[in-house]
């Protein structure tokens, strides 16, 4: 078997195409493979999807090139010269070759690499050891996001979860929109406002979705969610997040000890000690807790960090009737613990009480968004930033919304 004919097998290239001949660059150290069709082929094209299409004859030609999988250390590009044909209207149009990708000058093998490359590390370093251009990839990621998009099915969609993060800290929001039940994001929406679920509707509605078969919501507290789901799910309940409500109780907590560390020096550095739950603490913690617990200091901060715990206790309830008895004790402790940020905590508890109980029944939560979160703010934290929200709303998907990109490109390996 003559090399040629081996580089077809390898490359997949069937009649009419052929490889006319290989050449091979030292000083450049490329891989050139020439690719020609056989004389008097035809080739088939079609308009659009509603249109059958046909084979039609070659009406002139157009040379191409396109990067491939490196042979070994060195790249490799092929390069052809791409029929045009003429249609029975006048129109003359270049048809797609078998191997050309979605992205101009790529190979859908090469694509293929570039996307599982781009799901475990960085843009800018999958740029520097592809050496193709960080706004190349970030148009590729963009194609093949939007079109795997597109054919998302939302019909059996019924529990939801809302969260936000944010590109930079405190700056440029985006809200993402889970489905609980398959543990991936289905839509990310700019901003963090009641529109971004009016935008989720939407979207919903576009990907055969229903709004009123939305039974079940899990966000945190922030009234424009509330309202947005008020006004754009009609069927759907609140749960109210316990993994907020336990962060919300930690901030006050945290508020506590901070004020309360400047007139005990005890409390220096017992940040971690307070803040982590038992089986998180180090060694070095435990003790600082244990010093803190057995101190004779009647601390604020103890008092504040042990309503907290109760607070999570709450949540191994056997019954909705026992969560609620449980509930209204520790509203009782926390309104009468004399600690200012503690109270204003179980306040607002107790005015989304309905929402807090339902998680007994509903048994949602965000824990599923607080994991994909840490997921695309550690990718975040590896890329050192997104430049535009766009970027980082790219990202979010590729690496939370369990893509099919195998629907698009054959020979990208779905997990």
């Amino acid at each position: 078997m003559n090399t040629n004919k081996l580089f077809e097998m390898a490359l997949g290239i069937d009649s009419p195409w052929f490889i006319e001949k290989i050449e091979f660059n030292d000083t450049s150290r490329q891989l050139n493979i020439f690719i020609d069709f056989k004389k008097g082929s035809k080739f088939f094209y079609q308009s659009s999807e509603s249109d059958n299409g046909g084979n039609f004859k070659v009406h002139d030609t157009k040379q191409k090139k396109w990067r491939h999988l490196n042979f070994f250390q060195h790249e490799c590009f092929l390069q052809a010269r791409v029929p045009r044909i003429k249609l029975p209207n006048g129109k003359v149009r270049l048809i797609r070759t078998p191997w050309e990708g979605k992205t101009k000058g790529f190979t859908l093998l090469f694509e293929s690499l570039l996307l599982q490359l781009l799901i475990s590390m960085p843009v800018l370093a999958v740029s520097r050891i592809t050496k193709v251009s960080d706004d190349k990839l970030w148009r590729l990621l963009e194609k093949y996001i939007d079109e795997a998009l597109s054919k998302r099915d939302l019909k059996k969609l019924t529990k939801i979860g809302i969260d936000e993060t944010s590109r930079k800290r405190g700056h440029n929001y985006i809200s993402l929109f889970v489905d609980l039940l398959k543990k991936k994001t289905v839509y990310i929406s700019e901003g963090k406002d009641y529109e971004t679920v009016e935008n989720f509707r939407e979207d919903l509605h576009n990907h055969n979705g229903d709004a009123e078969n939305i039974s079940d919501v899990s966000c945190d507290m922030s009234p424009a969610f509330i309202k947005g789901v008020k006004l754009n799910f009609p069927n759907a309940e609140i749960t109210f997040d316990k993994f907020h409500l336990i962060k919300m109780i930690n901030k006050a907590v945290d508020k506590v000890r901070k004020k309360e560390a400047k007139e005990q020096d005890i409390l220096k550095k017992s940040r971690y000690s307070i803040l982590k739950n038992d089986k998180n603490l180090t060694k070095k913690q435990r003790q600082k807790k244990e010093e803190l617990e057995m101190s004779k200091l009647n601390l604020k901060t103890v008092r504040a960090m042990h309503i907290r715990e109760n607070f999570q206790l709450i949540y191994k309830a056997d019954s909705k009737e026992d969560f609620e008895i449980l509930l209204k004790k520790w509203y009782f402790w926390a309104t009468h613990s004399r600690i200012e940020p503690i109270k204003k905590v179980a306040y607002s508890i107790k005015r989304h009480w309905e929402g807090i109980l339902k998680w007994k029944e509903s048994l949602i939560n965000n824990g599923i968004l607080e994991g994909l979160n840490s997921v695309i703010q550690a990718a975040k934290s590896k890329a050192r930033g997104y430049k535009t929200t766009k970027c980082f709303k790219l990202i979010a998907y590729l690496i939370t919304a369990n893509l099919d990109f195998s629907s698009i490109n054959k020979y990208y390996l779905s997990t």
